[in-house]
């Protein structure tokens, strides 16, 4: 594994180091997903989502049985995937995570489909990342307004 991942160059993120199941296979690179059981092909994007996925569980106490994967949703009769959903204990909606490649800036745009997904969900948390910058938010259900947080929100109870 650490071999295969020192042969490869894999961006360096904001984010604690991990050091994933890495695998070749069909001139493709693939990462073990720990939440799916599953490997899946190594996009920039999939590599941000599995930092997030470590980050949770193994620095903030998430349990793992709450996370959601590429969710689907259906807004104005389109199909969405949802990047990463983590549920609270009452099998609510808690926390929405948009994930970006390294290489994608974060803007309004990013913002504006975060916010779509949301929509559906109305969970009170969000984050959008590329896995270099990340943009915490809070949701004020009563106001209909988000708050930008500094830190990542706490498990859920």
């Amino acid at each position: 594994m650490d071999s295969l991942k020192n042969q490869i160059e894999l961006p360096l993120l904001n984010l604690p180091d991990y050091n994933p199941e890495l695998y070749r296979n069909d001139d493709k690179l693939w990462v073990f997903d720990p939440i799916r059981k599953k490997q899946l092909v190594l996009t920039p994007e999939e590599w941000v989502r599995q930092h997030w996925i470590n980050f949770l569980i193994q620095h903030q106490n998430y349990p793992k049985g709450l996370f959601a994967l590429e969710r689907g949703l259906k807004y104005n009769q389109l199909q969405k995937r949802t990047d990463l959903v983590i549920w609270d204990k009452m099998g609510d909606p808690y926390l929405l995570i948009e994930c970006k490649a390294p290489s994608v800036t974060l803007s309004q745009k990013t913002m504006e489909q975060a916010c779509v997904y949301h929509q559906e969900l109305k969970s009170p948390h969000l984050i959008i990342s590329n896995g270099n910058q990340h943009i915490f938010m809070s949701y004020d259900s009563k106001l209909n307004l988000f708050h930008q947080e500094r830190d990542c929100p706490k498990a859920p109870n």
